[in-house]
């Protein structure tokens, strides 16, 4: 028979453990265990005391405490210190137990998107130029477009859909109790999306989906001469003027170019997940409204002409597959736990982000009455703290030692030594004074 020792305590089958049962003394709970409950390896590493104590298992404190020494004993053999969440820091629904807000991960994940979308207007102006000619490249083969006519108002529809659904992710933001782990996992999202599609934007250039498509390049007035931090700016002028307009067209932004894949759809995309994970199951009403959002935009664009076919089917595929992986990572992260250095190094940002969530987020909402009293609390803590502040820099102000002369120091000896005055004491002025009365008394 195996040594059990013999391999991960992770990898250990049901009958591994019943054989490391028996090797430890713990014959009668073999048949408990092991074939009333199928404990493998992996179950035996979470239990704890709670669980051991509870029913049906119902064990006694002296058969525990071994139970405990052995499972740290054997756990040098597998991947025991891999499993940093343990049954005891989760809740029997797989809800997480500790969720802090942790506002600097927050502010950090909002730079991450600033950063992102400065860098997908940069490269939304450079591809803009690179749009091949209207005349030599007609648009390309694309069964939707060929069979759907063109409907001028389609793709502002399209934004306006977009910018509903916006607003109902902001109420859910306002209301929700865990606003900045949602927050958080926004931006970290969107950013990596975009960040995704600045490189597909860049690699190919597909030509233009529809001929009422203006598209012609624009020419920088220093483009053609050595001028390279003028031709710089005028490129940043242009695209900060995209990332004012969040690309929109409604905003006043028409570019070209940006085809594979469609940024419209993943914003669209996002904020129907997002909506629909973070609020009650029973409010189905609202998923199916989102979802039906998300369907009409996406018409919207593909019957406006702006993108291919192919473009919004990719941006649909990536953006939910992504969110999707994410949050079960999240929600599960006994699936992250035995390969956890793998993925810090594969997801650097999941493991940054959700390094102390151990389960899944409550939909948990509050009521403007507390959300007034948090932000006041807020205020007031500000306030304490900047008053605070301002009363420390007063006293040290107003508690400032004088400037205390050493005379015995060397230096200030040496200066005495060298100043014109410093053999005139108080006693020798006066005797010299009354010296030079005495002279005038006597003329």
């Amino acid at each position: 028979m195996c040594d059990p020792n013999s391999l991960f305590v992770l990898d250990w089958t049901i009958d591994k453990v019943a054989e490391w049962l028996e090797n430890k003394g713990h014959y009668r709970y073999v048949n408990l265990l092991c074939k009333s409950h199928q404990i493998d390896g992996k179950a035996l590493l979470t239990l704890n005391e709670s669980d051991l104590r509870s029913p049906p298992l119902n064990i006694s404190f002296c058969d525990i405490l071994p139970h405990q020494i052995s499972v740290g004993t054997e756990s040098q053999y597998g991947d025991f210190d891999h499993l940093p969440y343990q049954s005891s820091q989760a809740s029997d629904d797989g809800h997480a137990t500790r969720l802090q807000p942790e506002y600097i991960k927050t502010i950090i994940a909002l730079g991450y998107l600033f950063v992102v979308t400065w860098i997908t207007a940069f490269v939304m102006v450079i591809v803009h130029d690179r749009v091949p000619d209207m005349k030599k490249y007609p648009p390309l083969p694309d069964i939707f477009l060929d069979n759907v006519p063109y409907i001028p108002w389609a793709f502002h529809m399209c934004e306006w859909t977009g910018t509903f659904l916006l607003v109902i992710w902001v109420c859910v933001l306002v209301f929700h109790k865990y606003r900045f782990i949602l927050l958080r996992r926004f931006f970290g999202l969107a950013g990596t999306v975009f960040l995704l599609r600045c490189i597909t934007m860049l690699i190919t250039s597909l030509s233009v989906p529809g001929s009422h498509l203006q598209c012609n390049p624009r020419t920088s007035p220093h483009s053609h001469s050595d001028q390279f931090l003028l031709d710089l700016m005028y490129k940043m002028k242009q695209a900060y003027v995209i990332w004012r307009g969040a690309g929109m067209s409604i905003q006043g932004v028409r570019t070209c170019g940006d085809y594979m894949f469609s940024g419209h759809t993943v914003a669209l995309t996002m904020l129907n997940f997002f909506i629909t994970e973070y609020t009650p199951r029973h409010v189905y009403l609202l998923h199916i409204f989102t979802w039906l959002l998300n369907m009409f935009g996406i018409f919207f664009i593909l019957s406006g002409h702006e993108h291919y076919s192919i473009d919004v089917f990719i941006a649909f595929y990536i953006t939910s597959r992504l969110f999707l992986y994410y949050h079960t990572l999240a929600n599960n992260q006994a699936l992250m736990q035995r390969d956890s250095i793998r993925t810090r190094i594969w997801f650097p940002l999941f493991s940054f982000f959700e390094s102390s969530v151990d389960g899944i987020v409550p939909n948990e909402f509050e009521t403007p009455a507390q959300i007034a009293q948090r932000l006041a609390s807020c205020v007031l803590y500000l306030l304490n703290l900047g008053f605070s502040y301002v009363t420390k820099l007063v006293k040290s102000w107003c508690t400032t030692p004088p400037i205390v002369v050493n005379k015995t120091s060397p230096v200030y000896k040496k200066r005495e030594s060298l100043s014109p005055h410093s053999s005139l004491s108080s006693n020798n002025v006066s005797k010299k004074l009354s010296r030079s009365r005495n002279k005038l008394h006597d003329q």
